[in-house]
């Protein structure tokens, strides 16, 4: 299982192979038709005592093609120049390794660092070029968020991958209320398909992916706020008992189960307020009163956005 929010960045990949062909089409990357995606060892150090690791390496199979071609995966933090040497000798040394195509992935969790990724890489002087490195990336702005609960339920993994990537982005919490619907549907729909199905839609333990998202969201307001949903959703969920108190599951069942609308604004109020608690964000009658009088949904999922950063309660209503 995954240790750290770097590693299930590219561990997901490791779990589910068959997403790379369900993923990268949504970023407009053509992945081919195959046969098979196998993990490959991620080590790549020489004889000499310098040692280079690759997060995350597969061959993928293709009908047609001899030997297929090699995928490296990396999951990137943060701009660093000094992975540009690491990637260009990850590719040259696949290559002379394995004598097959190789390209790379990088993956990301925000918009800066997905659009350095995406940069050409260009070994050379200003007289000459000697090599250019084209990777592919995966990340916010790259893929489109997945905010609603059937697409979500549609494909678990795709989804998953939508939560982790967009972990530090501000709409996380609608991306995580429609992943835990998707969960929840996809509970209800699990019985009634066969296992050829299940093996095409990459399907896993539903539980399973909700440890990956915790453990992938690291730690923060986010993280808190998943175990919330998988405490309503799934009731024995890992953690579910140590920080999600009566009063909170009481509340988020009524919102998730009353169709009008003042019951989901209900739910949602809840919500805020018990975050603001969970973060040991004080909070004054006049905001608490506020926020339980508040029927736009609109409006206090905005409030539910901001209830995951701000440093006192007042901030939820920014300049309104």
């Amino acid at each position: 299982m995954v240790s750290s929010p770097h590693e299930a960045l590219h561990r997901i990949f490791r779990t589910d192979p068959g997403l790379f062909a369900r993923l990268l089409p949504r970023a407009g990357i053509v992945f081919p038709e195959h046969t098979a995606i196998e993990p490959l060892d991620t080590d790549l150090t020489e004889i000499r005592p310098l040692e280079r690791r690759v997060d995350s390496v597969f061959r993928v199979r293709v009908a047609g093609e001899e030997g297929g071609f090699v995928l490296a995966v990396e999951s990137q933090g943060k701009p660093d120049p000094d992975k540009h040497r690491s990637w260009t000798y990850y590719l040259a040394h696949l290559y002379a390794k394995y004598r097959l195509p190789p390209f790379l992935l990088v993956v990301c969790k925000d918009k800066a660092t997905a659009s350095w990724a995406a940069e050409p890489i260009r070994v050379g002087r200003g007289f000459h070029t000697s090599m250019v490195v084209f990777p592919l990336v995966l990340g916010p702005g790259v893929l489109p968020a997945i905010t609603e609960a059937d697409e979500a339920a549609r494909d678990l993994g795709v989804a998953v991958f939508s939560a982790l990537a967009y972990a530090r982005d501000p709409g996380l919490t609608a991306i995580l209320d429609a992943l835990a619907s998707g969960v929840a549907d996809d509970a209800e729909r699990s019985g009634s398909r066969d296992s050829a199905e299940a093996e095409e839609a990459g399907d896993m333990d539903r539980v399973d992916w909700a440890e990956i998202v915790e453990i992938g969201l690291g730690e923060g307001p986010g993280r808190d706020y998943w175990r919330h949903l998988m405490a309503t959703y799934t009731p024995n969920f890992p953690g579910s008992n140590t920080i999600v108190e009566e009063s909170w599951l009481e509340g988020r069942a009524k919102g998730q189960s009353e169709g009008k609308a003042e019951g989901k604004a209900e739910g949602k109020a809840e919500d805020i307020l018990h975050i603001l608690e969970v973060r040991g964000i004080e909070v004054s009658d006049s905001v608490r009163e506020r926020v339980a009088d508040c029927t736009d949904l609109d409006v206090l999922g905005t409030w539910l956005d901001r209830s995951l950063s701000v440093t006192h309660a007042e901030e939820l209503f920014g300049e309104e």
